[in-house]
């Protein structure tokens, strides 16, 4: 895979030591982090009594070189309306912020990394499936 874009619990795992998704991530040649990941993130570094910590890792992380915050724009917005919708229609609903994240995926043609599985009920949505 050249692109993948990463969910809140794939960050995770990363930052817990998982050596497959970090040999996936490595061998990339760009990973995307969504602003609402990052948002996901910083809100539960907030609650938890960490902080400091894991903003340490967090900055590392960002700053590698195959490492870019993902643009939120009209694009977006667009592919956004069109998963909910198509969601809608199947009465399969999502969070909210998930279906933010798969626009942002579809939009850049990434590979998304996640372990939850009403990702796969995003058609065109392309899934990392070693999760």
């Amino acid at each position: 895979m050249k692109l993948v874009i990463l969910d809140t619990n794939a960050y995770r795992r990363l930052y817990n030591g998982d050596s497959e998704l970090l040999e996936v991530v490595e061998s990339c040649e760009r990973v995307l982090m969504s602003p609402i990941v990052l948002g996901e993130l910083l809100a539960g570094y907030k609650k938890g009594n960490k902080e400091k910590e894991n903003l340490r890792w967090l900055k590392r992380f960002m700053d590698s070189v195959s490492v870019e915050l993902a643009v939120i724009g009209e694009e977006t917005a667009r592919s956004y309306a069109q998963i909910k919708v198509g969601l809608e229609k199947k009465g399969k609903p999502i969070p909210t912020n998930d279906m933010w994240i798969a626009a942002q995926a579809m939009e850049n043609g990434a590979v998304l990394i996640s372990n939850d599985q009403h990702f796969k009920e995003i058609d065109g949505l392309r899934i990392w499936e070693g999760v």
